[in-house]
């Protein structure tokens, strides 16, 4: 409304503003629910144990992750489970056998991805759709679906090379060193486009979805 004629003034939020919130609800969302994830991995682990070397997912509330159970000799973060008899019990035998900080294993690669892909989708998302009102009309009602499209379309192009060295994180834990090593490697057998494998899948998985959820 106009505040001249008495309505509330309207805050206008910037897109750095917008970039910094998503950003700290990103991080903020991967430091609580990492915990509470390796807890549930432990648990379920010690009734159907994995095998060494076997793959398994899990979720964080941002997103899904594919792991890999310790090998002896290898240089994954997941560790075998011990014998837990519940949630609280879990907490405490990992915070006292192997450190409090084992409670946010996984949590680099989390951030990996996480962090730009919640920034560039939601600050893409505001100012699509800021834009589109401004154009269209404030009544239109296909303006959500489309501004989720394209900032979903945009956020998944850029972090796909993310994909790749979260992939890489969750499986080895590499130094910075190294990872430039793996990718300039990659990017010399294979070119620069190797970098986007498996990126029409996962448009066609987020794209729709991201159109749906918009809708309603």
């Amino acid at each position: 409304m106009d505040p001249e004629a008495g309505g509330p003034q309207i805050i206008k939020v910037t897109p750095l503003q917008q970039m910094l919130a998503s950003c700290t609800g990103a991080i903020l969302t991967s430091l609580m629910v990492t915990p509470l994830d390796v807890v549930k991995i432990r648990l379920q682990a010690q009734n159907s144990p994995f095998s060494k070397g076997k793959c398994f997912v899990y979720s964080n509330g941002l997103m899904d992750h594919l792991c890999v159970c310790e090998e002896e000799g290898s240089r994954a973060w997941y560790k075998k489970p011990g014998c837990f008899q519940g949630t609280l019990d879990a907490f405490w035998k990992i915070i006292r056998n192997e450190g409090i900080k084992s409670l946010w294993s996984g949590l680099p690669p989390t951030l990996v991805m996480a962090v730009p892909a919640t920034v560039i989708y939601f600050t893409c998302y505001d100012q699509l759709t800021a834009l589109l009102r401004s154009k269209l009309g404030e009544n239109e009602s296909r303006i959500p679906i489309v501004a989720g499209i394209v900032a979903r379309f945009g956020a998944v192009t850029v972090i796909s090379p993310l994909e790749l060295i979260r992939t890489k994180m969750q499986s080895e834990k590499f130094s910075y060193n190294e990872l430039h090593q793996y990718v300039s490697k990659r990017v010399s057998e294979d070119g620069w486009l190797s970098l986007w494998r498996g990126w029409t899948p996962t448009v066609l998985r987020d794209v729709p979805f991201s159109g749906r959820i918009l809708s309603y």
